[in-house]
């Protein structure tokens, strides 16, 4: 299926969910046991993307591709993209050129979490009106579902730009603030530190660095994935001033929408219950692919 005039949206649904157990992008979250990735796709086209791509591996790819034919309306420009090797999300956005027809501005997403529309409104404006790579910030208190402890990319940010994310692990709710274990400074993090959840904005040259980067990879092996933040990172660092000098600035747009997503077997039915509160308050349609009342 050709690709329709961008902003694409890059879905992020390779991952093998070892911690999970399943197919995360297909737990079933909606009130009718719709999947994440049947919510995901509406709000995104709702917000504007006017494609999706969804990156898959070999071994669940054909069961996600037959869940999209069976529940996804033929309306819908989705085209899928094979990761064959897990070596990261900068393979795979580079999976996901081999599939468009032409460079388009592109946002990236994880395909095991929802973001919300008002959250991928804010990316598609972004992208549109800035030449530049972007990132949209959640505050940490919105971008944590239940007890569990889990990984954050605390940004810290000057003027509007990214000046570096640091990944803090075992970060949990304790009270009205978080903690991270993880032996790093601080360790009471507050609710509204401002983290990302892999909600990305490229523009076009980002499918060039992404093939770039990935051709000089030595040792292509699961080991040395090559991952978005630390290309992101390095960028920041002017360590591809030479090649891309159009990347070297990364915009940060806040949002104050709640993301959730299914980390452990135990979110599940915490964000059930999420996404039934927001349809009760009106901020997404009971039915996918369908606007709000």
């Amino acid at each position: 299926m050709a690709i329709a005039p961008g902003p694409v949206f890059v879905v992020l649904a390779a991952g093998r969910a070892r911690r999970y157990g399943g197919i995360k992008p297909l737990a079933p979250v909606g009130p009718n046991g719709e999947a994440v990735i049947d919510l995901g796709a509406s709000d995104a086209l709702e917000a504007g993307f006017s494609s999706i791509v969804l990156v898959v591996n070999s071994d669940t790819g054909p069961i996600i591709e037959q869940h999209v034919k069976d529940h996804w309306p033929t309306s819908v420009d989705v085209t899928f993209a094979v990761q064959e090797t897990p070596l990261g999300t900068v393979d795979a956005v580079n999976a996901a050129r081999q599939v468009i027809n032409e460079p388009l501005p592109f946002g990236v997403a994880n395909a095991d979490d929802l973001y919300g529309v008002d959250a991928l409104k804010t990316a598609v404006s972004t992208i549109r009106n800035y030449n530049s790579t972007m990132l949209v910030g959640f505050h940490l208190d919105q971008a944590l579902i239940g007890n569990g402890a889990v990984t954050r990319g605390v940004c810290e940010i000057n003027d509007g730009t990214l000046q570096s994310i640091t990944e803090r692990r075992q970060v949990a709710r304790s009270g009205d603030h978080f903690v991270a274990a993880d032996g790093l400074q601080p360790e009471i993090l507050r609710s509204d530190t401002i983290v990302s959840m892999n909600l990305w904005g490229f523009t076009p040259q980002m499918w060039d660095l992404a093939a770039w980067k990935m051709a000089r990879v030595d040792d292509a092996s699961e080991r040395n994935e090559v991952l978005l933040p630390e290309l992101v990172a390095a960028l920041i660092r002017g360590e591809f001033r030479n090649e891309f000098p159009a990347l070297s600035e990364v915009l940060v747009a806040t949002t104050t929408a709640q993301c959730v997503g299914v980390t452990h077997p135990d979110d599940l039915h915490l964000v059930q219950e999420a996404i039934r509160s927001q349809i009760e308050r009106g901020e997404r349609s009971p039915v996918p692919f369908s606007s709000p009342d």
